[in-house]
């Protein structure tokens, strides 16, 4: 395929949580002829997520942690999700089995990927990795909630799967990666329909 974008240049703009980024470009457009843009992209590396389930109670594993950017957009704060975590220089699968145990206190390890999304593709660069996994009671080996010292305070909740797609409905669940995960529960019937 011939080659779509050409002469780009960077100016970092900020490094002091991830990385931002001014990015100006040449792109070939449908007619052939060449325009520059320009792009703000922020790059805080990959990540994963993970949706523990118990087949047998229909239940899920959700936390509720506070987000401040969300805060500042009209919301109280809280979110409730799925659990997730940057990936850190380890592979996906691995760093969602740690990232699952710090936030909820459940040790898995068959975990499942069920596929990959960019989430906004228009100016971040994070490419996500879906996972779910079947958990037992006994599979919990602590609390949770996280990592205090990188500020973390996470409430586990467990709830009934019917519970949480009502809260997509009304939209007490608001967090995209966490409602692909439910939604993919429900449409590869991991419940029985009559929980729906």
């Amino acid at each position: 395929m011939q080659q779509k974008v050409r002469n780009i240049r960077e100016q970092l703009l900020s490094d002091n949580w991830y990385t931002l980024k001014k990015y100006t470009f040449e792109l070939q457009r449908a007619d052939g002829s060449w325009q520059e843009q320009s792009r703000e992209a922020y790059d805080r590396g990959n990540g994963a997520v993970i949706l523990l389930y118990n087949r047998q109670k229909q239940t899920v594993v959700l936390t509720r942690q506070f987000r401040f950017p969300i805060y500042i957009n009209g919301h109280d704060g809280y979110l409730i999700e799925a659990a997730a975590g940057l990936l850190d220089n380890a592979s996906p699968e691995n760093r969602i089995i740690a990232e699952a145990e710090e936030e909820t206190g459940y040790t898995v390890t068959n975990v499942e990927k069920v596929m990959e999304a960019y989430m906004s593709p228009g100016s971040v660069t994070e490419k996500l990795f879906f996972f779910i996994a079947e958990y037992s009671d006994g599979d919990r080996k602590h609390v949770g909630g996280g990592l205090e010292e990188e500020g973390e305070d996470i409430e586990v909740l467990e709830w009934p799967f019917s519970r949480a797609m009502d809260a997509i409905r009304n939209g007490e669940i608001q967090d995209a990666k966490t409602i692909m995960l439910l939604q993919h529960l429900a449409l590869n019937r991991q419940f029985e329909e009559h929980a729906q």
